[in-house]
C-alpha cells in the first residue's frame, strides 16, 4: 500500500510541476470538485434513502430550472448588489453593463480558484443547477417559487433591453 501511496504521490507531484501555476490552481480546482462531489452524493443518499430520488424532470421544470440557473448564476456573479459576496476573491475593475461590476480575481491556491467560481455565470451554473434540482425533489413548491422569482426576472432584463432597443431604433 506504501508503493502505491508514493506512486501516486510523485505522479501528483510531476502532473502539478508540469501543469500548476499560479493562474492555474490545480489544488484549488480540485478541492472546489471534491467538495462539490462529496455534497450532491450527499444529498442523492439522503434523498435515496427517504424515497425522495425523482426519476427525473418535467419539460416545465427544466425549462424553469434552466431559466432561474442562467439568471441566479449571472447575479451572483456578476451583479453590483451582490459583491459583497464575492469581495473576499476578486478586485473591483469597473463598471460593465447595466447593474453589472467588471472585477479580476485575487490571491492564489484556493482563494483564486474559489474566485474564479464565484465571478464565472458558466461556472456557477453546475452548482445552482443542483441546487435547484435537490430543492425541486426536498421542497417542490418553495424551489418552484424561488426560481419563478428568478426567471421572471431574467424576462424582466429581457423587456429592459427590448425597450432600450427599441428606444435608439426610434432616434
Amino acid at each position: 500500500m506504501q508503493d502505491v501511496t508514493a506512486t501516486a504521490a510523485r505522479a501528483a507531484e510531476r502532473i502539478t510541476a508540469e501543469y500548476d501555476r499560479p493562474d492555474r490552481p490545480l489544488g484549488g480546482y480540485l478541492a472546489i470538485m471534491a467538495g462539490y462531489g462529496a455534497l450532491m452524493t450527499g444529498a442523492a443518499a439522503l434523498l435515496a434513502r427517504s424515497k425522495r430520488l425523482p426519476d427525473g424532470l418535467s419539460l416545465a421544470d427544466g425549462a424553469l430550472l434552466a431559466v432561474a440557473t442562467h439568471k441566479l448564476s449571472r447575479t451572483l456573479a456578476k451583479d453590483a448588489v451582490a459583491s459583497p459576496l464575492r469581495a473576499p476573491f476578486m478586485k473591483f475593475k469597473g463598471a460593465a453593463g447595466p447593474g453589472e461590476v467588471n472585477e479580476d480575481v485575487r490571491g492564489e491556491g484556493a482563494q483564486k480558484a474559489a474566485g474564479e467560481l464565484i465571478s464565472c455565470p458558466f461556472c456557477l451554473d453546475q452548482w445552482v443547477a443542483s441546487a435547484f434540482v435537490v430543492g425541486l425533489a426536498v421542497a417542490p413548491r418553495f424551489t418552484r417559487l424561488m426560481a419563478g422569482t428568478f426567471a421572471v426576472r431574467a424576462g424582466a432584463d429581457f423587456l429592459h433591453f427590448a425597450y432600450v432597443a427599441a428606444e435608439h431604433a426610434a432616434e
